[in-house]
């Protein structure tokens, strides 16, 4: 009777006895995780992946898979330090060429992968298809232009040639991204610009798999207020028919347009000639356009007088 008396009073939590208890109930829990993790159990774990391939040139089109993962067989503190991340060496797939294979059946990876698993047996593998996808690492040579009109305050023109320095860079990246490219590339600019522009333009790719070299470039010209002006100039028409020499008595026309202010005080414009050709015109009416020759380049027409034909 006393031994049982003395028994419930060492368990009898008090403030004498509480870290004796506690000392035994970690004891045995211990004991019981030590000796549990040495029986061999069966596990699902994902393993890091690697792909080994000539990465000066290859290169993946999209993100390879990071795992991979198996049913497998071991001590319990072997599969414990695999489960926990705990210094887990990634599996090596090896690419002889990467740009042929764009899958591996899930099937085929044991005998790759079991010598890289020490101390552990791969039972099967739960992923079922691998799917990669790398391009070999090209190069190729653009020109770039720029659109500037749209990027113009309203009510503004260009008044001088466009300047974009280098004007081509070398793009590199997945052989299918850089073939799916333009053989030229648009620059983009700032909005709504009033005066002259000198800056550096960065060349935007969609896909950040792909760079330009260089990456960025120098784009330049002048921009100014339009004006608007009208003028009268003289019409030749060229290769008139012989039934309508009688029936056309136009001489000249009058025609509007924008121009930058700082180009109509130029000096020595060559004149202005409005032509209209008739070669190969058909029987009927006809509404011809005229086409103005010695225009500055940098003029608009806003509005032209039309000429009207019938034979």
């Amino acid at each position: 009777m006393s031994l049982i008396n003395s028994i419930v009073n060492f368990l009898r939590f008090n403030n004498r006895n509480w870290k004796a208890v506690l000392l035994c109930v970690f004891a045995a829990a211990i004991f019981w995780i030590f000796n549990a993790l040495n029986k061999s159990y069966s596990t699902n774990i994902n393993f890091p992946l690697v792909f080994d391939y000539e990465e000066e040139t290859y290169i993946p089109v999209k993100a390879l898979p990071e795992h991979v993962k198996l049913n497998v067989s071991g001590l319990g503190w072997d599969l414990f330090r695999k489960s926990s991340g705990l210094k887990v060496a990634p599996l090596h797939i090896p690419l002889e060429n990467p740009a042929e294979v764009k899958k591996i059946v899930g099937a085929t990876l044991p005998p790759l992968l079991s010598a890289q698993l020490e101390g552990i047996q791969i039972n099967f593998v739960l992923t079922d298809t691998i799917h990669i996808n790398i391009d070999p690492k090209v190069k190729r040579k653009v020109s770039l232009t720029v659109d500037v009109e749209q990027y113009l305050k309203k009510d503004f023109g260009l008044a001088s040639a466009i300047s974009i320095q280098p004007d081509s860079v070398w793009l590199e990246g997945p052989q299918s991204l850089i073939n799916a490219l333009p053989d030229q590339l648009v620059l983009s600019l700032p909005r709504n610009i009033d005066k002259s522009f000198s800056e550096r333009i960065e060349v935007e790719l969609a896909n950040e798999l792909t760079t330009a070299n260089p990456p960025v470039v120098m784009v330049s010209f002048v921009a100014d207020r339009l004006v608007q002006r009208s003028d009268t100039v003289a019409l030749q028409v060229l290769n008139i028919p012989k039934e309508l020499k009688p029936a056309i008595q136009v001489k000249e026309i009058q025609y509007t347009f924008q121009i930058p202010a700082s180009l109509t005080k130029t000096e020595n414009q060559p004149a202005v000639t409005a032509i209209i050709d008739l070669t190969d015109l058909g029987k009927g009416h006809h509404k011809l356009v005229p086409r103005l020759i010695g225009l500055n380049e940098f003029a608009q027409v806003v509005s032209i007088d039309t000429l009207h034909v019938s034979f």
